[in-house]
């Protein structure tokens, strides 16, 4: 109970609101935090679908390729052709901060300039299937990337949303409601205080008068 809690002095309301004052803010700034995070975690679970989609359609359509490119050529003439890739990737990481959380940047580059150099092999003596399902992989690469971004940021995301809906719910249902009700509390008693001294007073003043009177008798 706040009466256990706290001396109902003007300094103490005083505090009391100030940290009332101080919550408040902090709700609506949390609040609007948390609405913030959630409208971007929605737009990339919608775009972390199109993407798994995406992907997955064209590793199927890969894998469909390699099997028909295996069907048409021997496993040697495969083998060579795929021992040694001609392209090369490096890959850097960054972070970018959203609203607090600091999320994944990945920046692709190539050993040649001429990304689309993939073919290690000559078209002679291999099945065009295999340069189909070579192409579709390499396309699939950068979807790939961004569906890493884009996975990791939503953990990232919905971890930040959990931990400021903890917070919004602390303000709303414990500590603003407490200070609230200590701001009662001591005005209640501030009120009754000063209702009990003005009470005092005017029997302080009836007696002032009475023995007033009662001394102007006794000269009369």
């Amino acid at each position: 109970m706040a009466s256990t809690q706290i001396i109902p002095t003007r300094m103490e309301l005083a505090k009391q609101k100030r940290r009332l004052a101080t919550a408040m803010r902090g709700h609506k700034l949390l609040k609007d935090k948390r609405d913030e995070l959630m409208r971007q975690f929605l737009d990339l679970v919608r775009e972390n679908k199109t993407l798994r989609e995406s992907v997955e359609e064209k590793m199927r359509r890969a894998n469909a390729g390699f099997l028909m490119a295996r069907a048409a050529t021997s496993d040697q003439v495969l083998n060579t052709a795929l021992l040694a890739p001609k392209q090369q990737i490096y890959l850097e990481t960054h972070v970018k901060n959203v609203m607090s959380v600091e999320i994944p940047e990945f920046e692709k580059t190539t050993r040649t300039e001429n990304e689309g150099d993939i073919f290690s092999y000559g078209f002679a003596f291999t099945a065009s299937e295999l340069d189909d399902a070579v192409s579709t992989l390499s396309s699939a690469l950068p979807e790939l990337l961004r569906l890493a971004e884009v996975e990791k940021s939503c953990r990232l995301m919905s971890e930040e949303i959990e931990k400021t809906r903890r917070r919004v719910n602390a303000l709303e249902h414990q500590i603003i409601p407490d200070a609230q009700s200590k701001i009662k509390f001591i005005t209640m008693k501030l009120d009754e205080n000063e209702r009990s001294s003005q009470i005092r007073l005017m029997k302080i003043q009836d007696m002032m008068v009475a023995e007033a009177i009662e001394k102007a008798k006794q000269r009369g």
